[in-house]
């Protein structure tokens, strides 16, 4: 049976720093940038996997990727990142595809659809994907990265619901709760389904989870005691 480790490599993490899907056609120079960034993020995971986090330096992974170290600094902050596939430009992408979705969708459903857009392409290989969380879930350091990267996108989401919705970000509560909520969500998802091994497949996982937030997190039947 073919999983979802067979098909194409998630985007961001939540693989916030993967290709998405490109508003544009695709150049020369927008593949050769995808295909630098995505050297830079299997040498970072190939070798702290190998040595764990202490054990690597930034200029060890640009020259496992070919490239020279300020190379690696044009596409990623910190090695830290490099790992989990992070860059500044994903969190635009995200922010760019929100504002594009229709004016009549509900905050969360736009959300959503956003989320599904960029996270889950139809291109590339989530065998790297999965591979990548599990690395990062081997080390406490990289989980908290982890997490410390899905608060910068939530306040950057938080942004722009509140430009859809006329609002000050900085007073609208329920932004807020939506922009977090279904980033928690999708980020229980995603280790959910890395503790799964990627048995199901991805896009399934996420629409459980996010179904049971759009319902109200009703407690499911089997769980109660």
């Amino acid at each position: 049976m073919t999983t979802t480790t067979d098909r194409a490599d998630a985007a961001t993490a939540f693989d916030p720093g993967g290709t998405g899907h490109a508003g544009h056609a695709e150049t020369g120079w927008d593949r050769r940038k995808r295909a630098t960034r995505t050297a830079l993020r299997y040498a970072a995971v190939a070798l702290v996997e190998e040595r764990g986090l202490s054990g690597v330096t930034v200029e060890e992974i640009a020259a496992e990727a070919g490239v020279s170290t300020r190379t690696f600094f044009n596409y990623f902050p910190t090695k830290e990142d490099a790992v989990i596939g992070w860059e500044p430009s994903a969190i635009a992408e995200l922010v760019d595809h929100l504002l594009r979705r229709p004016d009549h969708e509900r905050p969360v459903e736009a959300v959503r659809h956003t989320l599904a857009e960029v996270i889950l392409p139809g291109d590339g290989d989530y065998r790297a994907l999965l591979r990548r969380l599990q690395v990062i879930r081997s080390d406490h350091h990289l989980v908290a990265h982890y997490v410390l990267r899905f608060g910068d996108t939530e306040q950057a989401l938080v942004a722009a619901l509140a430009q859809r919705r006329g609002t000050d970000p900085a007073t609208d509560r329920y932004a807020a709760l939506v922009a977090a909520s279904v980033l928690a969500a999708s980020r229980v998802a995603l280790m959910a389904w890395c503790e799964d091994e990627g048995r199901v497949p991805l896009g399934e996982v996420m629409a459980e989870h996010l179904d049971m937030l759009g319902a109200g997190l009703p407690e499911p039947t089997e769980a109660r005691r």
